[in-house]
């Protein structure tokens, strides 16, 4: 007797997620749009500081240990009133931290469909420095 196939076996209980978790400085935004559904929508950027990789080695023309460093913009998408209001209340430069999801978001342009991914936020507050 052969194996049942591998479709029709018991998949083991894996448990999944989508959960981001940022720390970052804004900068671009907040900016709040409202979408042709009628609802609100504001937006953002946090950039965050990529870690380095021990063995990476400077780019060419640039001493070791003087390389530029590397940063992620991630955009934020606030949809609920409390991340709508608690973004409102940033400016650039500020210090964020986001808690939410990351998305893929379909919308069309003048060249037809798109998309593009983005955090949406679950949590956003101001960043405050750790105390001494």
């Amino acid at each position: 007797m052969s194996p049942p196939p591998r479709s029709a076996r018991a998949a083991p209980e894996i448990e999944t997620r989508n959960t981001v978790h940022l720390v970052g400085r804004v900068s671009w935004g907040p900016e709040s749009r409202v979408m042709p559904s009628g609802d609100e929508v504001v937006q953002l950027r946090v950039v965050v500081p990529r870690p380095r990789a021990r063995s990476r080695s400077a780019p060419t023309g640039e001493p070791p240990g003087k390389a530029r460093t590397q940063v992620d913009a991630i955009e934020v998408a606030c949809w609920s009133a409390r991340t709508r209001a608690a973004a409102k209340r940033l400016t650039v430069d500020d210090m964020v931290e986001v808690e939410g999801g990351l998305h893929r978001r379909f919308f069309a342009t003048g060249a037809g469909r798109a998309s593009r991914y983005e955090v949406e936020a679950r949590a956003l507050r101001r960043a405050r420095a750790a105390r001494p």
